[in-house]
């Protein structure tokens, strides 16, 4: 039989496990809500955006519902797409291909 000690570890150590586990989801929740707004994320991540290679252009945009940050590229790769992150300040990127984008002449 488990002697009293030993059973008193056991539920505190369970209890201390489960406690991590409910700060971990709450700052995981925090860290998904946006602070800035969507314009503010947007003006301030451009140009990094716009500097990489492969990248014509960005905008805001809905993505299942939701506001996110849309990354025109001029064909989607592997590499460009580690490049390019998942999300910035809780806001979700998503990538598309546009292919290569002028601007009309006499503009």
């Amino acid at each position: 039989m488990i002697s009293v000690k030993i059973a008193t570890v056991i539920i505190i150590i369970a209890i201390s496990f489960m406690a991590c586990v409910e700060n971990n989801v709450d700052s995981r929740r925090e860290s998904k809500m946006p602070k800035k707004t969507l314009e503010e994320v947007l003006k301030e991540s451009n140009n990094k955006l716009l500097s990489i290679p492969g990248v014509v252009g960005t905008a805001q945009g809905l993505c299942d519902r939701k506001t996110c940050i849309k990354v025109y590229v001029i064909k989607k790769s592997p590499e460009l797409a580690r490049q390019i992150p998942f999300s910035i300040d809780g806001y979700a990127v998503v990538i598309e291909e546009t292919g290569d984008i002028h601007t009309l002449p006499g503009n």
